[in-house]
């Protein structure tokens, strides 16, 4: 199925999870959109595309499981966790708590919100190399609940170690103890049969770019109904009307933040008939990308003499593999890279990700399953790494 991607025909790509990969059908759609806003800017963004944007967020709305009412387009789920944390007011001795699987990024964002109020983040560590399973992480997180901890930010599928965490028993415990919470779904959306409403998060937000394969800057957040009254756009425009009831307000705010391109989103619907297409249905598509991933898991692990860290039940489309310390100095940023992955794209023609984590010189690789995998893309990795480690 790769013939459907413009990915590199040299390159074994095995890190889709970083910012995705969109099929050319799809980009070709995008560019047809662009030339009509151009053709007709006034016509396209003002009598046309208010239509083509609640018709996408329609069937975004069914794909999720939630009300449309609900809903709103962000350019990405970095996005989508600042207008809710930055919205939301804490209180001097208030409390935030966070998992150490987390995205950096979104730890960033709890930290300069917390400092700015006089909050407290709480870092809740989970194991991964050994005793990781639903249990102890269910544990661990309700464990760490104090008597001011307002809200948990959590992963729904963790960035680093690609873990998929049981939220549909983590959710309803944190908020019948009185802790809202802020999913943080930047994977889940074609990874997890996503039912919003019957999650019951009070926010929860997540990426279209990835594993749904829209272009890049199409994301979501979903705010439920009876916390929608004070959630604002990370930009105030036009949309900022007091005088509309919470819901209505809540729409017209997100739906325009300014002049922006929005093809990205406009093209989700296609993205997931186009997976559909190619792939058959969403079930069938994540029971082919799991059984892959879990596949390549362990030609990987044999490769490297380890053995795989987290239960299969815990394991989506990314799965993540302990490397040896690494040496020399640490990436400058999460924006860097290490030198052995330089050496694997270099070399090997093999692009995946390695992650200095719990932190350096520890590190993780982590490999992605979609469907322009095959096996042969993890024995490749397999074969490179044997030969760059000896």
């Amino acid at each position: 199925m790769r013939e459907h991607w413009q990915l590199d025909a040299e390159t074994a790509f095995l890190n889709h999870g970083s910012f995705g990969a969109t099929p050319t059908v799809v980009l070709e759609h995008q560019a047809e959109l662009r030339a009509r806003m151009e053709r007709a800017p006034i016509q396209f963004f003002l009598r046309e595309g208010p239509v083509l944007w609640a018709d996408a967020l329609e069937r975004v709305a069914a794909f999720l499981g939630a009300p449309s009412s609900e809903l709103a387009f962000v350019t990405n789920a970095t996005e989508g966790v600042n207008a809710v944390l930055r919205s939301l007011r804490f209180e001097p001795g208030d409390r935030v708590l966070v998992a150490d699987h987390g995205y950096p990024a979104v730890h960033h964002a709890v930290r300069f919100v917390a400092e700015r109020a006089g909050a407290e983040v709480d870092m809740v560590t989970l194991p991964f190399l050994q005793g990781l399973g639903p249990e102890v992480v269910v544990e661990r997180i309700l464990g760490a609940v104090r008597e001011r901890t307002r809200l948990a930010v959590l992963d729904h599928i963790t960035s680093p170690t690609g873990v998929v965490l049981p939220l549909e028993r983590i959710v309803p415990e944190l908020q019948g103890r009185g802790v809202d919470v802020l999913v943080d779904g930047a994977h889940a959306p074609m990874q997890v049969d996503l039912d919003l409403s019957a999650l019951g998060a009070a926010y929860y937000t997540g990426n279209f770019h990835k594993w749904v394969c829209s272009p890049k800057g199409a994301g979501f957040l979903h705010v439920r109904a009876d916390r929608r009254e004070g959630i604002v756009p990370t930009s105030i425009s036009h949309g900022y009307r007091p005088e509309l009831c919470a819901a209505d307000r809540f729409r017209a705010m997100f739906d325009w933040t300014g002049t922006s391109d929005p093809s990205p989103m406009l093209c989700v619907p296609l993205a997931l008939d186009t997976l559909e297409r190619i792939g058959g249905s969403f079930a069938a598509i994540r029971d082919r990308n799991r059984a892959l991933c879990l596949e390549g898991r362990a030609i990987v692990a044999e490769a490297l003499e380890v053995v795989p860290p987290a239960p299969e039940s815990m394991v989506g489309f990314l799965a993540a593999l302990p490397l040896p310390d690494a040496a020399g100095a640490p990436p400058e940023s999460a924006l860097h890279f290490d030198p052995l992955q330089l050496a694997l794209h270099d070399r090997h023609h093999v692009e995946v990700p390695i992650f200095p984590w719990p932190e350096w010189p520890r590190r993780l690789i982590r490999i992605s399953a979609h469907l322009h995998n095959e096996r042969s893309d993890y024995e490749r990795l397999a074969a490179a790494l044997r030969e760059e480690l000896r």
